[in-house]
């Protein structure tokens, strides 16, 4: 299969995608996405989950203790279809979000949903 580049642009999300699908993940059902917020305190954090949370956002927040440094990480997880555009526009908002509350946004993943044909053969009924 070729890569068509309108909905699989080249560069780091489009490449993530095109993976995805290359490796047989379906693109058409919704996948949980996890977005990464970045902070170097616990009360800039709180504060930015606050917002999150105000905005019906469903988030975790932990101190990551294996970083070279002691960081705070906010998790948005978004129920949704892998779609570039749409994970673009979810970026651009959360990167304005991390900057407005002095934190760093760090990126996006989430789990494969891989099928063999074997998991879905019916069975009959008598």
């Amino acid at each position: 299969m070729s890569r068509d580049f309108k909905q699989f642009p080249d560069d780091d999300n489009g490449n993530v995608l095109w993976q995805m699908q290359q490796d047989g993940d379906d693109l058409s059902v919704p996948h949980e996405i996890e977005y990464s917020i970045a902070f170097s305190s616990q009360a800039l954090a709180e504060q930015c989950a606050l917002f999150l949370l105000k905005e019906e956002q469903k988030i975790s927040l932990f101190q990551d203790e294996e970083s070279d440094r002691v960081e705070w990480i906010i998790t948005i997880y978004v129920y949704m279809e892998p779609d570039y555009e749409d994970i673009v526009d979810l970026e651009q908002w959360f990167m304005k979000i991390a900057e407005q509350n002095s934190g760093e946004y760090d990126g996006w993943g989430c789990m494969a949903y891989i099928y063999e044909d074997d998991d879905f053969e019916e069975e009959s009924i008598n």
